[in-house]
């Protein structure tokens, strides 16, 4: 048995029904889907849940993390801690697999050697179209680095605790574990003999990225900074980058109780303000729940402000709400992903609010 893995969140639920349609067509019926939502809105989710139910080979898991940032990682690795084949494929929702396309990963899956694929892409137009898979026409095709589809040995991920869960947003995990798991002489391979997927067109994420603080959770320069933990992890000797808890989800009880959680602390922007929670009070909290609403101080936009400053004298320094999110994400990234967190900016954009369980 060979168990495919889609991590999700928030996609159109037609292009999830072409990957999965895709499947029924499989000449090799030894497999089965893990669909890990990763935190979905309620809307989306209902969809998606329903959709996956009409696949007698596939099963739906939600994982309460929709308040807090995407990270493929985290999502793989929940899939990886819920599965027993022996054997698993990471996919994408985008794809649309050739007929023979399971059969061949019985074909080549071996303990010893990790397999990732040349994958073909569609254009908008033709992702849209019904057709037999070899009817497709093709814009253009992956080449060896590209690491993202791949089949594994579960054990042999389980022995290097899985995707770097550091790893959020976008860019680096694929790469990462493959070369953590050549440190542990699992021999990895490019497989282009023939094109087995095709990928359904859509805009890209990266270009999506905003310098201005947004409703959509988003951190400033994250692939550079992904890059760079790349970097670090292929300099390092280890293969095991997670702690103790790698792949373990968000339960319901904890997200509702954040959630509904109202005892909050205001926090103005001011440097020194925002500095010692970060380094003193967030570090050293435990045993409860801790919510802080960051809000600018309003006398920041004050009159007497405005002339002291242009006066030259003595007035705060203040972080932008955008530096505070930054600043505030990296360090959950860093440091606290592994704990039950909430993480929201207003609507209006005037405020962030954060909740930890420690």
């Amino acid at each position: 048995m060979i168990t495919i893995i889609y991590p999700y969140r928030n996609r159109e639920s037609e292009r999830v029904k072409r990957s999965l349609d895709s499947l029924k067509e499989q000449t090799n019926s030894d497999f089965e889907v893990l669909l890990v939502d990763y935190g979905s809105n309620l809307s989306s989710a209902s969809i998606i849940k329903d959709l996956v139910s009409n696949y007698k080979f596939a099963k739906y898991l939600y994982n309460y993390s929709g308040f807090q940032p995407w990270s493929r990682a985290k999502a793989i690795n929940i899939g990886l801690k819920n599965v027993t084949s022996e054997y698993i494929f990471t996919a994408d929702v985008d794809m649309i697999f050739s007929p023979n396309f399971v059969a061949k990963l019985h074909k080549l899956k071996s303990p010893f050697k990790a397999y990732y694929f040349k994958v073909g892409f569609l254009n908008e137009k033709e992702s849209k179209a019904n057709k037999k898979f070899e009817n497709y026409l093709i814009d253009f095709s992956t080449e060896i680095g590209a690491q993202g589809l791949s089949l594994f040995y579960l054990n042999s991920l389980k022995e290097i605790t899985g995707y770097d869960e550091f790893l959020h947003f976008w860019g680096a995990e694929d790469i990462d574990v493959h070369n953590r798991l050549e440190k542990n002489q699992i021999e990895s391979i490019f497989y282009s003999e023939e094109i087995l997927m095709l990928h359904q067109w859509h805009a890209s994420y990266r270009k999506s990225e905003k310098k201005v603080l947004t409703t959509d959770l988003q951190l400033t320069d994250v692939v550079k900074m992904n890059q760079q933990k790349l970097l670090a992890n292929t300099r390092s000797k280890e293969i095991k980058i997670n702690n103790l808890n790698w792949g373990a989800g968000f339960l319901e009880n904890d997200f509702e109780n954040l959630k509904n959680y109202g005892q909050e602390k205001l926090m103005f922007n001011k440097k020194e303000v925002v500095t010692h929670f970060l380094f003193c009070e967030l570090p050293n909290f435990k045993n409860g729940i801790l919510n802080i609403h960051f809000v600018k101080d309003p006398f920041q936009t004050s009159l007497k402000y405005r002339l002291k400053k242009f006066l030259g004298k003595n007035v705060p320094k203040y972080y932008s709400l955008k530096e505070i999110n930054d600043l505030l994400l990296l360090h959950i990234i860093s440091f606290y992903h592994t704990h039950p967190y909430f993480y929201e900016v207003s609507n209006d954009l005037n405020s962030i609010t954060f909740k930890i369980k420690k």
